[in-house]
């Protein structure tokens, strides 16, 4: 027991936003450390991630070989609709992201928190927690994503009284209305900004005969993404291939043809909200009156975004502040008050 306490105290808490697109690591006490994207390229038809120069092929380095590798290579997000796709691959790549993190700060595995959307199923759940323990972790405690944001965003939702988040990720939209520590109501979706790039991706070759790649489909949705009729239309140039003559073509894109392509995901986010919102209790919906709605995560940075949903459902609607990192400084935060949260799953600490 007595080196069981000892252990922990040398090593690190962190909290993980395992998202469908990027992963973030915040350690207590220091902020976020670490934000790369969720990507890991392997030898094709195994599980052994590339070495590179520079080290292991995870994250940062991966993410530059998605739709530029040979037939011997795999980029691949092992993440889908904010679950585990692979099994294998995500716990190699929290196990990356962890030593990273980790180094030689600390004689013991580290404490995590790891933030999982509202509404995957209780299998899905205990994969995370697996693939977490496996990469070395000497307890999981998990936490729905519509918790961490909120924690993250700064809103009062120990009061009791009603705040509502938005969290639009890259694979899940979690819509949430909190009291008092807790989720009243919730609305997870999987529909947020892969299916942005997607709609992109379709406008594009149903318009232009043009073929892109998910990631210029995401820089468009960057550069000159928009929900509502900017004051000054932007353009862009998109380069792909040519779907009649197969060869390397570059088309000029508007910011009110994205606006058209975005329309079906963000109709969908929309009723999303809507949904939730017909649910709640009268007094819960007389505090939001007041209190209105906070967006978070990266598809709250698209242009617009508040102001539609603002026009469909009534209320104030505000962008968090850094809404990319709310779900991972809510992990931090979460893990400032374990004991007020209450019991989570853990792993087995008799080997300590």
């Amino acid at each position: 027991m007595f080196l069981r306490r000892l252990m922990g105290l040398f090593s690190l808490d962190m909290g993980i936003d395992l998202g469908t697109c990027n992963t973030l690591v915040c350690v207590r006490g220091e902020g976020i450390v670490l934000n790369e994207p969720s990507v890991v390229a392997v030898r094709k038809g195994t599980n052994e991630v590339l070495d590179t120069p520079d080290g292991k092929a995870v994250g940062l380095a991966a993410k530059e070989m998605l739709g530029r590798t040979p037939g011997s290579i795999s980029a691949v997000r092992p993440l889908k609709d904010g679950v585990i796709a692979d099994f294998d691959i995500t716990q190699a790549m929290l196990d990356y992201f962890i030593k990273k993190v980790h180094g030689n700060r600390g004689l013991a595995h580290p404490r995590v928190v790891v933030a999982v959307p509202s509404g995957i199923t209780a299998v899905e759940k205990r994969a995370v927690y697996n693939s977490a323990e496996r990469a070395g972790a000497r307890r999981v405690h998990i936490v729905e994503e519509p918790k961490a944001a909120a924690l993250g965003a700064g809103l009062p939702i120990h009061e009791p009284r009603a705040s509502m988040i938005v969290d639009i990720g890259g694979g899940t939209t979690e819509v949430a209305v909190m009291t008092l520590l807790d989720i009243a109501v919730c609305t997870s979706m999987r529909v947020a900004g892969d299916d942005m790039d997607e709609a992109i991706m379709n406008y594009m070759r149903r318009t232009y005969n043009l073929m892109i790649g998910p990631q210029t489909a995401e820089n468009v949705k960057i550069q000159i993404g928009s929900t509502s009729v900017l004051e000054d239309e932007l353009k862009m140039e998109v380069k792909g291939r040519d779907m009649i003559s197969g060869l390397p073509r570059r088309a000029m894109i508007t910011s009110e043809e994205v606006r058209e392509a975005l329309k079906e995901p963000v109709g969908q986010i929309i009723e999303g909200v809507l949904h939730t919102l017909e649910q709640i209790e009268p007094e819960l919906a007389a505090d939001l009156v007041d209190n209105g709605i906070t967006l978070a995560g990266g598809g709250a940075l698209v242009r617009g975004l508040d102001q539609v949903i603002a026009k469909a459902s009534g209320l104030d609607v505000r962008v968090a502040d850094d809404p990319l990192t709310c779900v991972a400084r809510g992990t931090s935060e979460y893990l400032e008050n374990l004991d007020e949260w209450g019991p989570a799953l853990e792993t087995d600490e008799d080997e300590y």
